[in-house]
């Protein structure tokens, strides 16, 4: 069985979710560090003027060492409001919108707390629509321990799994021959980004996925997705 995982990350970019399509089993892995300075809490998507950072503030202060599950949101911040807002303003006109709206007004006028719980259900909404029909788990409630290579070791002996699929840059933090000596072979997903039409030119690649949605719906979307990567060795 070949699984994958991820951190959970704010409105996600395409290539998340083509590990997604691409794995057996999928695992949030939710238990790891927290780092402001990745995409766990903020995404891009595109306007006429360039790419518009949306942000979830974090309470962060003297919580240096909290993992991903453990990060509360900053509701002293009408941070909602300025993300649905943005959202609706950018994307009013694209062709697919009107499908998504519902879910992203409702999602925003939710009081969330847990960062992973929202962006937990944000990915399981994603992939729903993209017709993503895996098995997802959560590494916090799978007991999982290590680092790097020995985390992912212990994944997939936690889940049965003889293969485990990394994203484009694995090659820097996995030890191959240490998943092999455990039985375990490495697999990475060839990414590469898809163009599509947008709303402005020129293209901008790297938006969250829901550019893609909101301009393409969903069956095309999967479509471009799962013709923009493939499993490799």
């Amino acid at each position: 069985m070949l699984i994958a995982g991820h951190q959970p990350e704010y409105l996600p970019y395409i290539g998340f979710f083509i590990k997604m399509m691409l794995c057996d089993e999928f695992v949030i892995v939710d238990h790891v560090q927290f780092n402001k300075k990745t995409w766990q809490n903020r995404n891009r998507i595109q306007t006429a003027q360039g790419e518009l950072l949306l942000t979830v503030p974090v309470l962060s202060k003297e919580h240096f060492h909290q993992a991903i599950n453990e990060v509360r949101i900053n509701n002293n911040e009408n941070w909602q409001r300025k993300n649905w807002q943005s959202i609706m303003l950018n994307y009013k006109k694209a062709p697919f919108f009107d499908i998504y709206k519902g879910f992203f007004e409702d999602l925003y006028s939710k009081n969330w707390e847990m960062l992973a719980e929202l962006n937990e259900a944000i990915i399981r909404y994603i992939a729903g629509q993209l017709k993503i029909e895996k098995k997802v788990l959560k590494s916090s409630e799978l007991g999982i321990t290590g680092q790097k290579t020995d985390l992912l070791i212990d994944l997939c002996k936690k889940m049965n799994a003889d293969a485990y699929l990394s994203g484009n840059g694995g090659h820097i933090y996995v030890d191959d021959a240490k998943m092999q000596a455990q039985g375990i072979a490495s697999r990475y997903a060839d990414f590469k980004h898809p163009s599509y039409k947008q709303l402005h030119e020129p293209f901008m690649p790297n938006m969250s996925v829901i550019d893609l949605l909101f301009n393409l719906g969903s069956e095309k979307s999967r479509e471009i997705i799962l013709n923009s990567g493939r499993v490799s060795a």
